[in-house]
C-alpha cells in the first residue's frame, strides 16, 4: 500500500502542465551548486519586465539524510531573513516536523509556522500552527486504488471559530488523473483532468467556476506537452479569456537550462497586451 499525495498535490500533474514552465513577463536566472560536503546554495534573480525592478534571493541548505535533519538559511534582496530547521523520522516513524521563521528588520516584522506531517500507508496529514498569528489548520488525505479523497479546515485560535474550510477528490492512474477541488468555503469549484496520451504527448484541462461571481462564467484552460526530444520539449496552452500561452525549453547540456515562454492576449492583438519572458538554469 503507497501513501497517498499531500492535500495540496491532488491535481497536481494538471496545474504543472497549465502553469508551470511559462517564465512571462520578466527574465530569471537561477544558480545552484552542491559543495562536496553536500551543503547546498541557490541564488535566484528575476527582473520584470514592466517595472525593471530586480528581486532575488540567496539560499544555502544543509541535510543530513542519515539522520533525518535539515537546515535551509535565506536572504532576500528585500532584506528578509527566512529560516527552516526539518526533522524527519526522528520522534516517529513517518512524522516530519518543520520550523519556518522569518525576520524582516526594517519594520521588526516576525513570522513563525510549525508544520507537522505525517504518512503512512492510505493517509496523508498536515498540521500548520502560525504561532504569530494564531492560526490552526489543518488537512488529511485518504487514498485507495488510485481514489483520493481529502478535506482541509483552518481555525482561528482567537477568535474561536473556523476560518476557512476546503475539499477535494480525485482519481489517478499511470496514463492520467482527475480531480475536483472545493475551496473557499465551498464557494470556489474547479475540475480537472490530465492525460499522458504517450511518452512525447501529455494534455492537460482545467474548468473554475466561483457561485460569489455576479457573472455566473465559467474559466476553462486547456493545454498539452510535446517532447521534441531527450533535451526539449514545448508546452501550449489557451484559456477562454483569450490569453495564449507557448514556451520551449531545451537543456543546452547537463546542468544548463534555457526556457522561454509568451502569453498573448488573442482579443489584443494590435495592443501592447502581451508578455514575453525568458529564465535560464544553471546546476551543477
Amino acid at each position: 500500500m503507497s501513501v497517498p499525495v499531500a492535500f495540496n498535490d491532488i491535481g497536481k500533474a494538471a496545474k504543472d502542465l497549465l502553469a508551470k514552465d511559462y517564465p512571462v513577463g520578466g527574465v530569471k536566472l537561477e544558480v545552484k551548486t552542491t559543495a562536496p560536503n553536500g551543503v547546498t546554495f541557490k541564488v535566484n534573480g528575476q527582473r520584470d519586465n514592466k517595472s525593471g525592478v530586480i528581486v532575488g534571493d540567496l539560499e544555502t541548505k544543509y541535510a543530513n539524510k542519515a539522520n533525518g535533519i535539515a537546515f535551509t538559511e535565506n536572504w532576500t534582496t528585500a532584506n528578509q531573513l527566512n529560516g527552516k530547521v526539518e526533522l524527519e523520522n526522528n520522534l516517529a516513524k513517518g512524522l516530519k516536523l518543520e520550523l519556518l521563521t522569518s525576520l524582516l528588520p526594517s519594520s521588526n516584522e516576525k513570522g513563525a509556522k510549525i508544520n507537522a506531517t505525517y504518512k503512512k500507508p492510505n493517509v496523508h496529514t498536515v498540521a500548520t500552527l502560525d504561532v504569530f498569528k494564531t492560526n490552526f489548520s489543518v488537512n488529511s488525505v485518504v487514498g485507495q486504488e488510485g481514489f483520493l479523497l481529502g478535506g482541509e479546515v483552518a481555525y482561528n485560535v482567537l477568535d474561536g471559530k473556523i476560518s476557512r474550510y476546503s475539499a477535494a477528490a480525485g482519481y489517478t492512474t499511470a496514463e492520467y488523473a482527475v480531480a475536483v477541488h472545493a475551496t473557499n468555503n465551498l464557494t470556489n469549484f474547479a475540475a480537472s483532468y490530465y492525460h499522458r496520451v504517450n511518452s512525447d504527448l501529455e494534455a492537460s484541462g482545467k474548468a473554475a467556476w466561483d457561485s460569489k461571481n455576479a457573472s455566473n462564467a465559467v474559466a476553462l484552460e486547456v493545454g498539452a506537452k510535446l517532447k521534441l526530444d531527450s533535451s526539449a520539449f514545448v508546452k501550449g496552452k489557451i484559456a477562454n479569456s483569450g490569453v495564449l500561452g507557448v514556451a520551449y525549453t531545451q537543456a543546452l547540456r547537463p546542468g544548463v537550462k534555457v526556457n522561454l515562454g509568451a502569453a498573448i492576449d488573442t482579443t489584443r492583438l494590435g495592443e501592447n497586451a502581451h508578455k514575453i519572458g525568458l529564465s535560464f538554469t544553471l546546476e551543477n
